[in-house]
């Protein structure tokens, strides 16, 4: 997990790290003050998201994104709300991610040379992204 000044943050900010070193000031530049909060807060709850858990795995095993494969997992996880799954496995690529649906967040992630077993337990639907 993630440190800065002694609080313990299960993400990474949006910013990075260095970000943070403007804490406590609010940029306003290219907010329209008339969009309510409720249409911001919505907006921002169905972005992709990843538990602190997957965001250490992508680092311990090297994976890396590009915004084509986010883009290609925000795809899947539109079909697999579709079909009301809760709990997927989303394979793309060399890659595979255990996906939450309704909170649209990564769970973990790992490629084939790190499956234990070649099992994946624990999910309801699985998609070719």
């Amino acid at each position: 997990m993630l440190n800065i000044e002694g609080v313990n943050l299960p993400f990474i900010p949006i910013n990075g790290v260095n970000g943070i070193s403007n804490a406590g000031r609010i940029k306003t530049e290219g907010i329209n003050p008339e969009t309510p909060f409720s249409y911001i807060f919505t907006e921002e709850l169905g972005k992709l998201k990843f538990s602190g858990h997957a965001i250490s795995r992508m680092a311990s095993r090297e994976i890396d994104l590009t915004q084509s494969e986010i883009t290609r997992l925000e795809n899947a996880i539109q079909k697999l709300e579709v079909k009301n799954s809760k709990d997927s496995l989303v394979l793309m690529d060399e890659k595979a991610f255990i996906i939450n649906i309704p909170n649209k967040t990564v769970v973990t992630m790992f490629t084939r040379n790190n499956l234990d077993e070649n099992v994946v337990t624990k999910i309801d639907s699985a998609v070719f992204a």
